[in-house]
């Protein structure tokens, strides 16, 4: 039986990065936009942050949710969260993509199921009829 989620969401930890990537704001933009693009994601704004004296923090907003990330590179560690909805994106192929590009050693991760759908009809106070990933557009009639 396949689980009905509105989401996939991946907690990412990766060791040993390379610690001149982690630590360049331009680089970490420019890597995160094209893992979102690897994963067939459509985006819709990137804001990435470099504190002094060094670690970014940033999130690439997708139409399908967000990838987002923050690095200490006096560790080589960066922690990562992929967070997709729909059936047409693989958060996946986004990992194996930031993991090779960000030279990990080693990484550990989780996924976690977002908005079990069985759930949300359950505890919903009103009648929601089909459950979409986005909203559908409905057409008026033309009289």
């Amino acid at each position: 039986m396949k689980l009905e989620t509105l989401g996939r969401h991946i907690l990412i930890e990766f060791y040993n990065c390379n610690e001149e990537i982690m630590k360049n704001p331009e680089i970490i933009e420019k890597r995160m936009n094209e893992a979102a693009r690897v994963a067939n994601a459509t985006i819709v704004q990137s804001v990435f942050h470099h504190f002094n004296p060094y670690g970014v923090s940033g999130a690439v907003i997708i139409s399908e949710s967000h990838l987002a990330i923050h690095t200490w590179p006096e560790y080589g560690y960066a922690a990562v969260d992929i967070f997709t909805c729909g059936d047409k994106i693989n958060p996946w192929t986004a990992f194996k993509f930031l993991e090779d590009v960000f030279e990990a050693d080693r990484s550990e991760s989780i996924e976690v199921p977002r908005g079990m759908v069985e759930k949300i009809r359950n505890f919903s106070h009103r009648n929601l009829g089909k459950i979409t990933f986005k909203p559908e557009v409905v057409e008026e009639e033309v009289c």
